[in-house]
C-alpha cells in the first residue's frame, strides 16, 4: 500500500486548513501593499519620460520644418502642419512626422504657441492635472 492510501484511511486531512489559507491571504496583502505604491510611482515616471520624449520628436520636426519654409508654424496651424502642409506654404516638403500627432500620456493636445513666450515656441504637456504649473506626476513637460 502506498502512504496516500493509508493516510487516507486514517482519516488525516487531504487539504489546507482554514488558518492556512489565511495566513497565505495574509502574506500576499502585505506583498501588495508593499509593492503597489512603488508600482505606480514608476508609472507615473514612465508617462513623463514618453512625454519628454515625444515633445523632443516634435520639436526635432519643428527645427526641420523650419530649415525647409524658413519659419515654424503659427499657432494657428499648430503641429498639424508636420503632418499636412498648412494653406499658403509653398516650401512645405513633409510631412515631418510619419504618424499623426498624438495626445499627452495623460490623453490630453501637447500644447504649441507661436511665437512662444521665451522662445521662438512653446511646446509642452500640462501634466497628469492638465493644468500650468504643479510638482512631481502635475509639473509640466517642455522641450526646453
Amino acid at each position: 500500500m502506498t502512504t496516500e492510501s493509508q493516510a487516507r484511511r486514517r482519516g488525516a486531512p487531504s487539504g489546507f486548513t482554514l488558518l492556512e489559507l489565511l495566513v497565505v491571504i495574509v502574506i500576499i496583502g502585505l506583498l501588495a501593499a508593499y509593492v503597489g505604491p512603488r508600482y505606480f510611482s514608476q508609472l507615473g515616471k514612465s508617462e513623463r519620460k514618453a512625454a519628454k520624449a515625444q515633445i523632443e520628436a516634435f520639436g526635432k520636426a519643428l527645427d526641420t520644418y523650419r530649415l525647409d519654409t524658413g519659419g515654424y508654424p503659427t499657432t494657428e496651424q499648430g503641429l498639424v502642419a508636420l503632418t499636412a502642409p498648412p494653406d499658403g506654404e509653398s516650401r512645405w516638403d513633409g510631412p515631418y512626422l510619419q504618424k499623426a500627432i498624438p495626445a499627452d500620456p495623460w490623453g490630453r493636445p501637447y500644447v504649441y504657441r507661436a511665437p512662444g513666450q521665451d522662445e521662438d515656441f512653446d511646446l509642452l504637456s500640462y501634466g497628469k492635472d492638465g493644468q500650468s504649473g504643479g510638482e512631481g506626476d502635475s509639473a509640466d513637460v517642455s522641450f526646453r
